[in-house]
């Protein structure tokens, strides 16, 4: 990962991908994808596409490592629920990354698909994210889909764009959560010092809405559900953390002192649903609890 800082001493209102394209050797669309994944800051701040320059400002932009211009073909075994010729659905395990990317080139959810399902998975994310509609963290179990082409990927990012697509999450956080229900809305942008974390921010962030349900309360933890209405990057972890209920096992966004054997965040994607691309008709389908999770409940008096 490479970091570069300027300082802008040109006039006032200088567009900010602009400035960053003219004062380096990076394309104006390489830009435009750092300011959208929070890797441009001003003044600490971090950049949106809309962001002018001012003289005096200093901008840092963070360059992520190369990575692979193409996943391979892994033979790696997937949990399928759900397949037809438009889509999948896959129970994804925790430790699983997603996607390649720098530090995760093999092993992931898409070198096991190009395997499975050979050239017939949507290329609207690019040769690193075939198929990929939306995506669950790497220590996250659960539900995900998977477009098998063009079609299906538009149609189905469209019922996410309009918050209709169902994602229901279940979750162990610490303490007991004083509302039995409520929504979190808050926005939610790149951590405006810590570059790798996400935030709620008041400047540059995006719109974000949580629902949770408390299901249980005991040993000083609560178990939780969840529904996204938006799905930005840890939403749940972040807005969790911020409302001051981090979720057990999480050694980002949770307490210094971190529960080291559920071996990252105690959160799992029970349920989704959606219009079938095809036949417009609704399919939902749900995930048991991962057998780390539902001992960590019998062992706190939660279930």
């Amino acid at each position: 990962m490479e970091n570069l800082d300027f300082l802008c001493d040109d006039s006032e209102n200088r567009r900010i991908d602009v400035f960053v394209a003219e004062n380096t050797e990076l394309t104006r669309s390489f830009v435009a994808k750092l300011i959208g994944d929070g890797l441009i800051t001003v003044d600490g701040k971090t950049a949106s596409k809309n962001t002018k320059l001012k003289r005096g400002n200093c901008v840092s932009v963070t360059i992520p490592d190369p990575v692979s211009d193409k996943a391979e073909p892994e033979n790696i075994p997937l949990d399928i629920v759900y397949e037809d010729e438009w889509l999948l659905v896959v129970n994804k395990p925790k430790g699983m990354v997603v996607h390649p990317a720098a530090g995760n080139e093999s092993g992931t959810l898409v070198n096991a698909l190009l395997f499975h399902c050979g050239d017939s998975l949507s290329g609207i994310g690019g040769v690193l994210r075939p198929g990929i509609v939306h995506r669950i963290d790497k220590d996250t179990s659960g539900l995900l889909i998977v477009a098998k082409n063009d079609e299906a990927h538009h149609f189905l990012a469209q019922q996410i764009k309009e918050h209709s697509f169902t994602r229901e999450y279940e979750a162990v956080v610490y303490g007991n959560v004083k509302n039995d229900k409520g929504t979190i809305n808050a926005p939610i942008g790149r951590h405006p010092v810590k570059r790798k974390e996400m935030a709620v921010v008041g400047v540059g962030g995006r719109d974000a809405t949580t629902h949770f349900k408390v299901l249980s309360r005991s040993n000083g933890f609560s178990y939780v559900r969840l529904k996204l209405e938006t799905g930005r990057t840890h939403q749940i972890r972040v807005h969790m953390s911020y409302i001051g209920y981090p979720l057990a096992g999480d050694e980002v966004y949770g307490p210094r002192k971190c529960i080291k054997e559920l071996g990252g965040q105690c959160l799992h994607a029970r349920k989704i649903g959606f219009i079938h691309p095809k036949t417009k008709e609704y399919m939902e389908f749900t995930s048991e609890l991962p057998n780390y999770f539902k001992t960590f409940l019998e062992e706190n008096d939660l279930l």
